[in-house]
């Protein structure tokens, strides 16, 4: 039955949404916790945890992905399935990454189709014989999930393949969309069915469940979750197109590391966050993360390796095989290069073709000698680019091999079926180069394949040579995710033909001693950093980003897929209108500073100029002889003099507090240290050379400060120069009586020993002077600056200028981290506050009572 939190998260999606089917009786929940777990019920979208504490606490990791790491197969009776492990499965080895007592299960859907009848059976079967819950997805679901949306739309697209017409790829199909959706919640009720999300770490792979992560934040907002791309992730040029491109975004975002095999692929995602989000990253101690609504969310770059056990036992198996030997012998005398690719329309294999006739053409020596053996595995997508790259790569075979063919000599040898790992493993070892020519692609494991087989194994027939030398040679491209991490590899750019055959017959024609060399630096790499090695690394680093987790208040907030948790300090908490005002009328003397923009007004906002209701507000907070009302802004005197004439009684701190008026019929005070400004003549021209190179940046002079502002320029060029400027200006005014500080869009140079901080003290110290020390302090502020005024409070009352007996109501606008102890969400909570200040101050004192 489809659950109504379903419709809600995907509200951003019209249409009928397809039908889950019967109700199914449902796998029991695996819990470690004593006594009984009452099923969760699957409308309900809040937090999940046990009130039990767990009696015994195993450490379980549930990996999740679009298929199982198992092979389903028919019985020859036809009466039901038999199941063994894909050995060939990057699933099944990350367990040898992870500590040796944690339980692994397995989430994913079978490569066969099984009927509805027979799924109870499997499920239960699976779950007690390989810790493996399937998810059974409907025919008409997986075919536009699978086939549709992650085949034809996000695979091209993070391949940088775009639809620029309708017969170029496949435009943008929102029932597709609404599948992909569909087949991701279907995943995550798997998911809920077995998890205890107190003790359980889950783990995603892959894009086919980029959205899983907020089905899941949605139900346990304390779940300690980790994601894996093993795709490329484009640049954010390319991935701005996707309709839904923010949906995904917000939904990887809800997991707490996400990660990328290399730096490109994270540094698109970090820019696409910036851009489209208005996310910065931040660098701590090596670390990545991305702050968001106050969880820090861990960026992990780790290309994955592969199992070395594996590789080594099926290298002795085809020893064993008598495969190489074979194969040795079909071979002799000839160079032999090796393709393994899959037949796809990224993997650059009829590139490959054409390089290969260039160096034949260009090097003649080569003809009769040097031969090209090109696996192609079956194509896991199906179309008409398939059928037309399948159609081009055997026209070139065809025409290279009658124009260079010998007796007893073919230039190409193309293998167009199945091969299995043992087959493949014995052409590794007779390969003299292995060329990899992706246009495209996230990792490819063939070079690191090819290694290891040419290291062979001591005493065995596939040791590299008759001369014991361990040698091999890489071709590979520059476009793989594999090419950082193999610097002896000779790189190269696929779409240049005739560069790609000069590094072939470089590859070939290398003297042994290099091949040696080159050889062993990779196998070195390799041999360390296997698939237990990535494992290992993810869940570290999954573990020290989660361990704050449940000492953090956390709650869920947001619809459909702008679903977000924020994590916040216990002692961080919305301010109550019912105890402020409370606290407000037994006060005698209040002291009042409100922020201006972001605060009182909306800092998206094209008018600044206050409206009669914040007018009409502050007067009336003024107009109550208990309080002393503060503006405190970084705006110009003369705007808020201006803007405030009418409120006579209020106080206004302009320009950060260097001016200070205490009312309207007050003089301004400087209360800056210094007047002097030939600084300015020094920051001046810096700034306008950073303008003039910045396209929507500008400079706005105050009387004390020169501020540059980049909201309107491009986001990441904008935040570049910024921190360019920022360098720039602190280098040269070094001996200025300044300070240079960044802020939200903003670099400001200013007077030393100016800040909102220093202003509010100066304003608790007259009070007390005059023999008014404030016993409620209400402060409330929305950026960086504000944060001096809530931090210099807590210093007011240790060093006496605030009773300790003050009521203060520190408060920032929006939930995110602060030195406030209390949050309101937006500007117009902070007017419906004051306004409920401003009837406590109207009301009528309760009459005494007299005994």
């Amino acid at each position: 039955m489809m659950s109504k939190s379903y419709t809600n998260l995907l509200d951003l999606a019209s249409g009928n949404f397809p039908v889950m089917g019967r109700e199914k009786k449902r796998l029991p929940r695996v819990m470690t916790v004593a006594g009984v777990i009452s099923e969760l019920d699957d409308d309900q979208a809040n937090s999940v945890t046990s009130d039990v504490p767990s009696s015994i606490v195993v450490d379980r990791i549930i990996i999740v992905a679009n298929q199982l790491p198992v092979k389903a197969k028919r019985r020859s009776d036809n009466k039901g399935w038999s199941f063994s492990w894909d050995e060939d499965s990057l699933l099944l080895h990350i367990k040898d990454g992870l500590p040796d007592d944690m339980e692994v299960i397995y989430i994913g859907s079978l490569k066969v189709e099984v009927d509805l009848s027979e799924q109870d059976d499997v499920s239960q079967l699976l779950l007690d014989k390989f810790k493996c819950v399937p998810a059974f997805l409907p025919p008409d679901i997986l075919s536009k999930y699978y086939h549709g949306f992650c085949k034809q739309h996000l695979w091209p697209l993070f391949h940088y393949m775009l639809p620029y017409s309708a017969s170029h790829g496949n435009r943008f199909d929102r029932s597709w969309w609404e599948a992909y959706v569909a087949a991701n919640k279907i995943f995550s009720q798997k998911v809920i069915e077995v998890i205890n999300p107190e003790d359980d770490y889950v783990w995603i792979h892959d894009y086919h469940l980029m959205v899983l992560p907020t089905f899941l934040r949605r139900r346990f907002n304390r779940l300690r979750m980790g994601f894996f791309l093993h795709s490329p992730f484009p640049s954010s040029e390319i991935y701005r197109t996707l309709p839904v491109r923010e949906e995904i975004l917000k939904a990887l975002l809800n997991s707490d590391l996400i990660g990328f095999h290399t730096f490109d692929y994270a540094r698109h995602f970090l820019s696409c966050c910036s851009r489209m989000l208005g996310l910065e990253y931040q660098s701590k101690r090596g670390y990545i993360g991305l702050e968001y609504y106050g969880r820090t969310v861990g960026i992990k770059i780790m290309p994955v390796g592969i199992h070395m056990g594996q590789i080594e036992t099926v290298l002795q198996v085809a020893d064993k095989e008598r495969r190489i030997g074979e194969l040795k012998q079909q071979f002799e005398g000839k160079t032999v290069l090796l393709g393994v690719d899959d037949m796809d329309i990224f993997k650059g294999v009829n590139l490959k073709l054409l390089a290969l006739e260039e160096m034949l053409k260009q090097h003649p020596k080569w003809q009769g000698r040097a031969v090209l053996v090109q696996i192609a595995n079956p194509a896991r997508g199906k179309g008409k680019d398939i059928e037309e790259i399948q159609e081009e790569i055997q026209t070139s075979i065809k025409r290279i091999n009658d124009k260079f063919r010998q007796p007893g000599y073919e230039p190409i040898v193309f293998i167009d079926r199945p091969v299995s790992l043992s087959e493949r493993t014995a052409y590794y070892s007779v390969a003299e180069c292995v060329v990899v020519t992706a246009v495209r692609d996230g990792m490819n494991l063939t070079p690191y394949e090819y290694i290891v087989c040419r290291q062979g194994i001591p005493g065995s027939d596939c040791t590299a040579d008759s001369n014991g030398l361990k040698r091999s040679m890489l071709v590979v491209s520059e476009f793989i995710g594999c090419s950082p991490s193999l610097s002896g590899a000779i790189r190269v750019n696929p779409w240049n033909v005739e560069a790609t055959a000069e590094a072939l017959n470089e590859a070939i024609s290398m003297v042994d001693a290099e091949k040696v060399l080159r050889h062993e630096k990779h196998y070195k790499y390799v041999s360390t950093h296997d698939v237990a090695y990535w494992s290992r690394s993810f869940f570290q680093d999954l573990e020290r980003t989660c361990q704050d987790h449940f000492r953090r208040r956390c709650w869920g907030i947001g619809l459909s897929f702008g679903f977000r948790v924020v994590a916040l300090d216990p002692n961080f908490r919305k301010l109550s209108m019912d105890s402020i005002a409370a606290s407000y009328s037994r006060a005698k003397n209040r002291a009042i500073l409100l922020d201006y923009d972001g605060t009182l007004m909306p800092q998206t906002a094209i008018n600044k100029v206050p409206s009669p209701e914040v007018i009409s507000i502050i007067n009336s907070l003024c107009g109550d002889e208990r309080n002393t009302v503060f503006l405190v802004s970084g705006r110009g005197r003369d705007s808020l003099g201006q803007w405030f004439s009418p409120c006579e009684k209020l106080g206004i701190a302009a320009e950060h507090g260097y001016f200070l008026r205490w009312s309207a019929d007050k003089e301004w005070d400087v209360v800056g240290q210094s007047n002097d400004f030939q600084w300015m003549q020094i920051a001046e021209p810096v700034m306008k050379q950073y303008t003039e190179a910045t396209d929507g940046s500008s400079i706005e002079t105050k009387e004390s400060a020169l501020v540059w502002h980049h909201r309107d320029a491009d986001l990441g060029f904008g935040s570049c120069q910024a921190k360019e400027m920022l360098d720039h200006l602190e280098s040269v005014l070094a001996n200025e009586p300044v300070a240079v500080k960044s802020g939200q869009f903003i670099v400001e140079v200013k007077p030393q020993g100016v800040s909102k901080g220093l202003i509010a003290e100066k304003i608790f110290e007259t009070m007390a002077e005059s023999g008014r020390q404030a016993d409620f302090v209400l402060c409330v502020g929305d950026d960086r600056s504000d944060e001096d005024m809530f931090e210099i409070i807590g210093n007011a009352i240790n060093s006496g200028i605030l009773s300790s007996s003050t009521e203060v109501y520190a408060c920032t606008v929006g939930q995110k981290p602060s030195k406030a102890k209390y949050y309101l969400d937006d500007t117009t909570e902070v007017r419906t506050m004051l306004h409920a200040l401003v009837e406590e101050s109207t009301r009528p004192p309760s009459p005494e009572i007299v005994t």
